[in-house]
């Protein structure tokens, strides 16, 4: 495993665990990770500095997800569904030739979807795109049975809003004083209560954090690449776990080394 710096493709932290399953090492990987930069002295907390963490579909846990929330980090993991959700993959068939069936939601097609808005099911918190919290509208059951949750935002929030004709299909009706804000709700499991992973699916959805994500695979995939192809590791040499460890972090080193003399060519 490998955690990647995104700016120079450096990798700052490298470990075997000579395991097939990868979701448990996110919690200790991470607190490497603040560790290392605590003692460097570049922050104290490297995840309260706007940093931000993305990870593939092999992280994708409760336990995961519920760490990253109550860690408070900025962090970016995808269920293995998540690509079904996504409209722009309508037409690419799954792996067992299916097509994904997705369409717009009717009577939105022309402002800002559901999916723009940052939704905790946790907490039961809603964020706009234009940053502002709306009001908690309580939860309804629909036709189909499931439970919706909704929120509004206030009439001074829209009113106001640079993005009001974007995001209401009347956004005359904010500038009544009996008009309504902004509305917008989401569906959450009647069975059970809201999770972790529901969060994780809001945040994964919108089109915004979609597109923080995308950044994952030009960051990480180029540096395995660059050690499986370039430097010829497909395979290790050494059994044992501390010896595998070795080997690795030092395939890892040199690829370190490699970049800091382009980067200081570059800087030159």
């Amino acid at each position: 495993m490998a955690t990647v710096d995104k700016k120079h493709q450096i990798i700052i932290d490298a470990q075997a665990f000579g395991e097939g399953q990868e979701h448990h090492t996110l919690k200790p990987v991470s607190e490497t990770v603040q560790q290392r930069y605590k003692k460097l002295g570049i922050a104290d907390d490297i995840y309260q500095t706007g940093a931000i963490v993305t990870a593939d579909t092999g992280f994708a846990n409760e336990a995961n997800m519920k760490y990253l929330h109550e860690q408070q980090i900025n962090g970016y993991i995808p269920d293995n569904r998540f690509r079904s959700r996504d409209p722009k993959f309508a037409d690419q068939k799954d792996k067992y030739g299916k097509r994904h069936q997705n369409l717009p939601d009717k009577g939105w097609k022309d402002t800002l979807a559901a999916s723009e808005f940052q939704f905790d099911p946790v907490t039961l918190v809603c964020v706009c795109p234009s940053g502002q919290t709306l009001t908690y509208r309580g939860q309804r059951e629909a036709l189909n049975g499931k439970i919706r949750v909704h929120f509004e935002g206030r009439l001074l929030q829209c009113r106001h809003c640079p993005k009001k004709h974007q995001c209401m299909q009347n956004p005359a009706s904010a500038d009544h004083r009996n008009g309504s804000g902004r509305q917008v709700s989401f569906t959450i499991e009647n069975k059970r209560l809201p999770n972790y992973t529901d969060w994780m699916k809001h945040r994964v959805d919108s089109e915004q954090d979609k597109e923080i994500y995308s950044h994952r695979i030009s960051v990480v995939e180029p540096v395995f690449g660059n050690i499986g192809t370039n430097k010829r590791l497909n395979r290790f040499s050494l059994r044992g776990k501390k010896k595998v460890q070795g080997q690795w972090q030092l395939y890892c080193l040199v690829h370190n080394i490699e970049k800091l003399a382009n980067y200081g060519q570059l800087a030159a």
